[in-house]
């Protein structure tokens, strides 16, 4: 048999199919690579691409710290050095509640001041029902400062917030306000409720505002409330409605009844927004050198306007010391009653009017006594009878000529008038006769 050899044709196949295969082989681990290369690319760029969250995240945060740096940036503009106080949590709101067994107080951070004072243990008509006597709600009163700054700006306290502060020492409960410029820069208001009183301490001062505010002249206090009505006839109640202010030597005054008055006067030790039976009354220790006052009648029909009875106002200068504030004053919120107002020895009885000259000292050291000797074991009503019997027949001595007269001109009137008839031509006769 003969034998097969390679001729140049099968070596030629040959060395194609495995410059065929070798390709083949390249050219698939070639793309094998491309593939996991573009697999690691695919990997990489997920792990190095956010999510979507993620993402939402971080453009909350970029855009909220834009938002808080403009915002910083408009309440450096709009309130200067005051924009500290609108980044603390009391410029988010808030009020605070001081309360004993007489008075409830609601303060508010905006502002600093009652915006709520209930009196206790009293009742107020209202549409033929009884109401708590609120002296103070419904934004029916303020107090504001007028701040001017060495930048020629002026800020309202008012529209400022104050941060609270409430402890309690002892039996009493302190409250304290500040409005800030810094941690330690503020203007502070201080209140101090004691049990069982319708008097609380108040207390303004500042703390290094001398770099702050101008100094040169006083910070102006404005004090307002509009009187609620709380009796059923709204023109008796205010007919007994009226400012009352006391001057540092112990004598006092009052605005006129008219429809609108105003005073100004001179070093003042408190004003009184008197009500018939309920009273407002700002005291203080250091006498104000000048006061503005003012009040309006409210009521111009009394059918219509039933719900308020006057508006006062008054402006108080507020003088700096070493460049700074310090005024110690007291409030009181409670009834217009001389025995409680005249315990606290602050010459507050003069705001009960007792009467001119000698009906005055007999009110005050007669009627008033007694009076208040009856309701310590008698109803009220039963006291008011009581008290007019006894009245009576104290002024009896007085009064028993006065009766007997009357008594004899009573039975002699029939005589007197048959006189008149039988002499109408002759006065002088008549005259003669009614005489014998």
């Amino acid at each position: 048999m003969e034998e097969k050899k390679l001729d140049r044709n099968s070596i030629i196949g040959f060395a194609l199919i495995f410059v065929i295969l070798i390709w083949m082989l390249y050219n698939g681990q070639q793309k094998e690579a491309e593939k996991r290369l573009q697999t690691s690319k695919e990997v990489v760029k997920d792990t190095l691409t956010p999510a979507p969250k993620v993402t939402q995240f971080v453009e909350t945060i970029q855009d909220t710290l834009v938002s808080d740096s403009i915002k910083n940036l408009q309440q450096k503009a709009t309130l200067g050095s005051f924009a500290y106080a609108s980044t603390l949590p009391s410029a988010q709101g808030g009020e605070t509640v001081m309360e004993n067994d007489v008075l409830k107080l609601v303060i508010d951070n905006k502002g600093g001041y009652i915006s709520k004072a209930e009196v206790k243990n009293f009742e107020r008509f209202y549409k033929g029902s009884n109401q708590i006597v609120n002296i103070i709600q419904e934004n029916n009163a303020s107090l504001n400062l007028a701040l001017k700054t060495v930048d020629n700006r002026i800020y309202n306290s008012k529209e400022l917030y104050f941060e609270p502060q409430l402890t309690q020492q002892g039996d009493n409960q302190v409250l304290s306000l500040k409005l800030k410029v810094s941690p330690t820069q503020f203007l502070e208001y201080r209140y101090v409720l004691k049990p069982g009183e319708f008097m609380l301490d108040f207390t303004i001062r500042t703390q290094g505002l001398s770099q702050v505010l101008q100094t040169s002249d006083p910070i102006e206090l404005d004090w307002q409330l509009k009187a609620f009505r709380h009796e059923k006839s709204v023109s008796y109640e205010n007919r007994y409605t009226e400012a009352v202010y006391e001057f540092s030597d112990g004598k006092d005054d009052y605005l006129g009844q008219g429809s609108s008055t105003s005073d100004e006067v001179n070093d003042l030790t408190y004003v009184a927004y008197k009500q018939h039976f309920f009273t407002s009354i700002l005291l203080t220790d250091t006498p104000f050198k000048t006061a503005k006052l003012y009040s309006d009648n409210l009521v111009k029909d009394e059918e219509i306007d039933t719900l308020y009875t006057k508006q006062f106002k008054t402006i108080l200068p507020l003088e700096f010391k070493g460049g700074e504030i310090n005024y110690q004053m007291n409030w009181y919120y409670g009834p217009t009653d001389y025995a409680i107002l005249n315990d606290y020895n602050r010459n507050l009885d003069e705001v009960v009017p007792l009467g001119w000259g000698i009906f005055g000292w007999i009110n005050r050291y007669a009627f008033i006594p007694l009076f208040n000797l009856l309701i310590g074991f008698l109803p009220y009503g039963i006291a008011i009878i009581i008290m007019t019997i006894l009245v009576r027949l104290a002024m009896s001595p007085v009064t028993y000529k006065s009766y007997l007269s009357q008594a004899k001109m009573k039975v002699l009137r029939p005589e007197i008038q048959e006189l008149n008839t039988k002499f109408s031509k002759d006065p002088m006769k008549k005259q003669q006769e009614t005489m014998k």
